[in-house]
C-alpha cells in the first residue's frame, strides 16, 4: 500500500498515514497520539458522536419503537436483504413539502466538459459533507436538466437531509424524477442522530421506469444479497419513527447546529491561521483553509493534526482525509461549551506555533 510520510510525531516517532486511510482510520491514530499525561479530556471535532455530547438525544419516539419492536420477538431472525415488507412500504409513502428557492447557478459547461463516453452518473451530497454547503431548488433543476442532457442518472446523497439552517431549504433531488432517473441514499443516522443503529436506505425516483428497463434495481438488490442488512428490529421500527416523530424534535436539532457553526466560524476568526471560506448552511461540518506560512514547524495538515492532538488533545480530521490539502474539516455538532473550549485550545496551539518574522 502507498503510503505518504508525515513530518508530524507521535510518541517521539515519525508517523506514516496511508494514502488511502479512512476518516475513521485517520482518527484512531490521532487518539493515540494525545497525550496520556495531559489532565485535560479530549475533544474531538473529527467526527459527529451523538454519545459524546449531552445536547444530542434521539426522539423517545424512535426509543420506544425498537424497543417495541424488540420485544415482540417477531423480529429476531433474518430479514429479506432488500430490507423488511413493511419498511419498505413506509419509505414509499413519504413525501416532502417544497417551495422553490432562488440560488446560484450551476456551472453547466464544467461538467459538461468532465463527462465522457465513459460517465454513467452524476453525484451530489446535500446538505454536503465536508463542506455545509445546501444547493437551491433552481441549481439541483440544473443538476437535473445536464444529467438528462448527458443521458446518465443522478445519485443523490441525501443522509444529511433537512439538516439544513441557512437560506436555502432542503429539496430532495427525487423531486426532478420526471426530467432524469434519480438514486437516493438517505439515513436514521443523522437526522435521528444515531449513527449507531447503522440504517440507511436507497430510494428510487423514476417515473419512466428507466431504473427497471436497465436492470439497474435488478443489479442493486443483487448486490444487497452479499451485503449483512442492518438489525431487523431496527428496520421493524423505522414505519413508526418516520410517521410519529414531531417536528419540534427536528427545529431542535437544528437549532443547536445553527448555533455551533455560528460559534465555530466566529472563534475561528479570531485565529489567522485558519480561515473559513464559506460559512455552513447545514449538515455538521465546515471545511477550513489552513494557512501554512504563517506557522512554524507545521509542515502540513496532516502535521498541524498531529502535534494539536498531542499538545492539546483536542482532535480535527486533516483536509487530506477528504481530500484536500492543507485544509481543516472541523465537525461543530458538539455542545457550546465544549465547542468554546476546543477552538481556544486550537487557537493557543496557533499562537504558540506562529511564525515571527
Amino acid at each position: 500500500m502507498e503510503k505518504v510520510k508525515e513530518s508530524g510525531t507521535m510518541n517521539n516517532c515519525e508517523v506514516e498515514t496511508p494514502k488511502n486511510i479512512t476518516i475513521k482510520g485517520i482518527i484512531s491514530l490521532l487518539m493515540q497520539s494525545v497525550d496520556e499525561k495531559c489532565d485535560r479530556s479530549v475533544i474531538s471535532l473529527g467526527m459527529g458522536d451523538p454519545s459524546a455530547y449531552s445536547c444530542f438525544h434521539t426522539t423517545p419516539i424512535a426509543q420506544h419503537a425498537v424497543v417495541d419492536a424488540f420485544q415482540s420477538d417477531k423480529f429476531n431472525g433474518y430479514s429479506p436483504t432488500v430490507g423488511l415488507p413493511q419498511t419498505r412500504r413506509g419509505l414509499e409513502v413519504r413525501r416532502f413539502d417544497l417551495l422553490p428557492d432562488k440560488g446560484w447557478e450551476v456551472d453547466r459547461d464544467a461538467i459538461e466538459v468532465l463527462a465522457d463516453q465513459n460517465t454513467v452518473a452524476l453525484v451530489i451530497i446535500n446538505p454536503g459533507n465536508p463542506c455545509g454547503n445546501v444547493y437551491s431548488y433552481q441549481h439541483l433543476k440544473e443538476i437535473a436538466d445536464i444529467a438528462e442532457k448527458l443521458k446518465i442518472l443522478v445519485i443523490a446523497d441525501e443522509v444529511y437531509g433537512h439538516l439544513a439552517f441557512g437560506k436555502n431549504p432542503f429539496v430532495p433531488m427525487g423531486v426532478f424524477g420526471s426530467t432524469v432517473p434519480v438514486l437516493t441514499l438517505g439515513s436514521l443516522s443523522k437526522r435521528w442522530i444515531v449513527p449507531g443503529w447503522r440504517l440507511g436506505w436507497f430510494v428510487t425516483t423514476d417515473p419512466s421506469g428507466k431504473f427497471i428497463k436497465t436492470k439497474v434495481v435488478e443489479h442493486i438488490k443483487k448486490y444487497f444479497d452479499i451485503l449483512g442488512g442492518p438489525a431487523t428490529f431496527i428496520q421493524a421500527a423505522v414505519p413508526y419513527i418516520l410517521e410519529q416523530t414531531d417536528e419540534v424534535f427536528f427545529k431542535k436539532t437544528i437549532n443547536i447546529l445553527k448555533q455551533a457553526s455560528e460559534i465555530c466560524c466566529d472563534r475561528i476568526k479570531e485565529i489567522p491561521c485558519i480561515t473559513c471560506p464559506h460559512k455552513p448552511q447545514g449538515s455538521m461540518a465546515v471545511m477550513m483553509k489552513l494557512n501554512l506560512p504563517l506557522l512554524d514547524d507545521i509542515s502540513d495538515d496532516i502535521d498541524f493534526c498531529f502535534k494539536l492532538a498531542k499538545e492539546e488533545s483536542v482532535i480535527i480530521l486533516p483536509g487530506t482525509a477528504v481530500g484536500l490539502k492543507d485544509w481543516l474539516r472541523i465537525t461543530f455538532a458538539a455542545d457550546p461549551a465544549s465547542l468554546e473550549e476546543a477552538l481556544v485550545r486550537v487557537k493557543s496551539f496557533c499562537q504558540r506555533h506562529t511564525k515571527f518574522i
